[in-house]
């Protein structure tokens, strides 16, 4: 994020102390000043022990992500970009072009470049009746299709073509071309370099072409992309993009050969951080439940599980607390590592949990289906939980419980 990018005052407030520059990853020292973790840890790593705002001397070195401010951060650079765009459609044609200039526009490609693809992206907004018009044209997709090859290296280009794509991927029919190495390659530097809005179209326009096994292997054998994916889920990111790499993930690592791969580029202690994160939301935690189950039931990820005595402990905590869903997955989790394979380390660290047996206790007398209450009754038979200590040292003070 550099500064000749932008066109308007940059907040002072979004500026690191040190560099001046906008902060990409704004972290807080215990004086209370925010910098940019970067320049801040270069400061620390060369022996300074003060805070460089106060000069106050640091009574810990430690520092604390400034997740709200990285959220405006990102709001107003996402919003900065748009305004771009905006005003470049705007100067390249007011208002938004008939079909007949859409047909021109896309035969143009190749000389009109960005100002042609702003048009098209306005033209697709407009109503869903423009959008069924562009996946029927008759050699629009050849030309979308060519003219990526050709502008993969130039991200503004590529940003284009995939907000168009994103818009019309419920009405193509044929995704074939787009399980293609190039076009896959195309998505991939986005994620990479691309703004938070750009790579949530990028992530669903990947869900949408995973449509069976053979296609989610492609994608996940993509070189690159499964890894940055898994890049995506840093708690520093933009909470509605690890939503959407959540998602994405769930749906294109389904193939048995894909779970180890998953495993291997560290998604488990990815998904622990963020179970750990306090306001993360309702959706995100029960996305990151469904991918540890999917990671329980593969055998490098099960030894991962079983040995993390924090993350399953984290995982009984998710029980009763955050939904229907959410509990379902923990569950499923728990009964896997313990039950159906019969760890020992895991079952120790869920006996050690608090309030753990309880809540299978309390699953059991509850409305919820009849798998979770067979998995319950499993885990406190393997546990040999009497029902009257149980429940005489729940705390029900201190747990909500959110109904199944």
């Amino acid at each position: 994020m550099k500064r000749d990018d932008l066109y308007i005052t940059v907040p002072s407030l979004f500026r690191c102390p040190i560099s001046l520059d906008v902060m990409k990853s704004p972290v807080s020292l215990c004086t209370g000043v925010t910098y940019d973790r970067a320049s801040i840890q270069r400061w620390l790593d060369s022996g300074n022990n003060t805070c460089p705002a106060t000069m106050q001397v640091l009574q810990s070195k430690e520092f604390v992500p400034n997740r709200n401010l990285q959220r405006l951060i990102q709001v107003w650079f996402d919003s900065v970009a748009r305004r771009q765009v905006d005003a470049e459609l705007a100067g390249a044609n007011s208002g938004v072009p008939s079909q007949d200039q859409v047909k021109l526009l896309v035969k143009q490609l190749d000389s009109s470049c960005l100002s042609s693809l702003m048009k098209i992206v306005c033209f697709a907004r407009e109503s869903e009746e423009n959008r069924e018009f562009l996946a029927r044209m008759d050699g629009f997709f050849n030309s979308v299709f060519d003219f990526m090859r050709k502008a993969e290296s130039d991200i503004k280009l590529i940003e284009q073509i995939v907000r168009i794509l994103d818009l019309i991927q419920s009405k193509i029919q044929d995704k074939e071309p787009l399980l293609q190495s190039n076009c896959l390659s195309t998505i991939l530097v986005i994620l990479q370099r691309g703004t938070s809005d750009s790579q949530i179209q990028s992530l669903r326009l990947l869900e949408s072409i995973a449509i069976d096994g053979e296609s989610k292997l492609k994608i996940a054998e993509k070189e690159g992309l499964l890894l940055q994916l898994v890049e995506s889920l840093s708690k520093e990111k933009d909470e509605r993009l690890i939503e959407a790499s959540l998602s994405c993930l769930s749906t294109i690592t389904k193939p048995k050969r894909v779970k180890p791969k998953l495993i291997q580029y560290r998604i488990i202690p990815k998904l622990k951080n963020l179970l750990s994160e306090p306001n993360m939301s309702v959706s995100v935690i029960e996305k990151s439940l469904k991918l540890l189950e999917t990671s329980s039931f593969c055998k490098e990820g099960r030894v991962e599980i079983q040995h993390d005595s924090i993350l399953l402990q984290a995982i009984v905590q998710k029980v009763l607390k955050v939904s229907s869903k959410a509990t379902e997955h923990a569950v499923t989790v728990l009964w896997s590592v313990c039950c159906l394979f019969r760890e020992e380390k895991a079952r120790e660290a869920v006996v050690s949990s608090s309030n753990g047996m309880t809540k299978f206790l309390l699953l059991m007398q509850r409305d919820c289906s009849s798998a979770i209450k067979q998995m319950s009754a499993d885990l406190l038979k393997i546990f040999r939980v009497k029902s009257n200590s149980c429940l005489s040292s729940y705390d029900t003070k201190t747990t909500h419980i959110m109904p199944c």
